[in-house]
């Protein structure tokens, strides 16, 4: 029954999974050489990036793409049967998800632990993040530079009132946000951020990241708060979007203090992964040079890799100090970060 269900993975559709690659029928899905890649990644580049492993190792690369707790929530109803191998998603808080739903299983590797820092992986090893984003303060240009705007904490001063504008709390990114400060200064003081924050609102919160930037590069906004991968993409673009980021300022919050909030894209090995040897030799895959470069040019993010640079337009956000909260926490906290939002009134 098991290998009926696991050669029938492959092209396998089913509502909320979106896309399947081709498969060769004549190896069925399970064999020694085979990875099965469950992914809420989307991007062009990780074709290439599976054809590069491929081609280095040999191993063929089958996957499925969805959001993450559909794929989640799929490995839970699969379970022993599952022929998922690796668990792809971005943001620590849906890791921090597929954790508690207890679908990963711990992975030792010298390769990894050299190669991702020890804040960007699971202290044990359930996953490790791949690249990274941060999420940074923007302003309106034409309006100035807002006095006495440095850190996160600074959101909250009354001399913002009218100025800021942000999406639902409800979104992964502000929440994993939250959390990280629930982590360095508690719940009560992130509270109490988080309604400062809430005062200052010039609308109620609405839109992406996409549109709040240019909100702020309209004048519509002063302040926002947005993942670095959406401006560069701006700094990157056509001359239309080359225009929007030039329109606005940008700050990496918290400089002198903990270093600016950021966030993870990463992988980690399935607890009924079918091939488990293949699936470990792709996630220490991930972390090279090659692979770092499709992970994270791809999405306009920062390799994970300690050494690797950042593309042209992710570099012209200039440098800053990140912090080094360990990304399971930004997880951990996500519960509480939800309550904090709904007392404050941050819909």
């Amino acid at each position: 029954m098991k290998n009926l269900l696991l050669s029938a993975f492959a092209c396998v559709s089913i509502a909320a999974l979106s896309a399947c690659a081709e498969t060769d029928d004549a190896a069925p899905v399970g064999d020694n050489g085979e990875v099965n890649l469950y992914s809420s990644r989307h991007y062009d580049t990780d074709l290439a990036l599976y054809e590069d492993f491929t081609k280095q190792t040999g191993i063929k690369v089958n996957r499925i793409e969805a959001d993450a707790d559909a794929l989640i929530e799929r490995i839970q109803s699969e379970g022993e049967f599952s022929p998922a191998d690796i668990l792809i998603t971005v943001d620590a808080g849906r890791l921090w998800r597929a954790e508690e739903a207890g679908v990963l299983a711990p992975t030792e590797s010298a390769i990894l632990k050299e190669r991702i820092p020890a804040h960007l992986r699971h202290p044990e090893g359930l996953w490790f993040g791949l690249s990274t984003r941060a999420r940074i303060i923007i302003y309106n240009k034409a309006a100035g530079a807002p006095a006495g705007l440095a850190n996160y904490a600074d959101l909250a001063n009354p001399a913002f009132k009218g100025d800021i504008c942000v999406r639902s709390s409800s979104n992964i990114y502000n929440i994993s946000l939250l959390s990280s400060i629930v982590a360095h200064n508690g719940a009560t003081e992130a509270e109490g951020w988080a309604k400062g924050v809430v005062a200052n609102f010039k609308q109620a919160p609405q839109g992406n990241d996409t549109s709040m930037i240019e909100a702020v590069a309209a004048g519509q906004c002063r302040i926002s708060v947005v993942n670095t991968y959406y401006l560069a993409r701006y700094a990157g673009g056509d001359a239309k979007e080359q225009a929007i980021f030039d329109a606005v300022g940008v700050i990496f919050p918290d400089q002198n203090g903990n270093g600016t909030h950021v966030n993870i894209s990463g992988a980690g090995v399935v607890k009924t992964a079918p091939n488990r040897e293949n699936a470990v030799k792709f996630l220490e895959y991930l972390t090279s040079e090659s692979a770092q470069r499709y992970l994270a040019d791809g999405n306009n993010e920062y390799p994970a890799v300690v050494g690797l640079k950042a593309n042209s337009a992710v570099e012209k956000l200039g440098a800053f100090k990140a912090d080094t909260l360990n990304a399971a926490e930004i997880g951990r906290n996500q519960a509480e970060a939800v309550k904090i939002f709904d007392r404050a009134g941050w819909n």
